[in-house]
């Protein structure tokens, strides 16, 4: 089985349920762990943790929805800080590496799709990465 990097706002979507958001995330969420494992990193878990009052309860979610933990590969946090490098060389103004650009990078290096709804940065800077976005 093959992987699929789920990016926080479709996760945001589906565990705080978003009135726009929520329908498209949880369906492509579902087709996608039909398919697929469904992987985030600490990058990701960190920007879900606001929305949780203890790590156990943000496990606990994760795990409803069989989510896998992995940690972010040495060549993902290089080919990260590249592309922010090629964002700043483009006229990006942002001084510290996006988040995006770990979770990006990491979907990459190992070879998973991405899923997420923001797909405009991840097309530009990874744009042999295949996304799994709306149309």
């Amino acid at each position: 089985m093959t992987g699929v990097f789920v990016d926080s706002n479709v996760l945001i979507d589906v565990l705080a349920p978003d009135p726009v958001w929520e329908s498209w995330s949880t369906e492509a969420l579902r087709r996608a762990a039909d398919a697929a494992t469904l992987v985030i990193n600490p990058i990701v878990f960190g920007e879900l943790a606001f929305g949780y009052p203890s790590i156990e309860r943000l496990h606990a979610a994760l795990d409803s929805q069989a989510v896998r933990r992995e940690s972010i590969p040495w060549a993902a946090a290089f080919l990260a800080g590249r592309a922010f490098a090629t964002y700043r060389q483009r006229g990006g103004t942002r001084r510290s590496p996006l988040p995006d650009f770990y979770i990006g990078a990491h979907a990459a290096v190992a070879g998973y799709r991405l899923l997420t709804r923001d797909a405009r940065r991840y097309r530009t800077y990874f744009p042999r990465l295949e996304l799994i976005a709306p149309s």
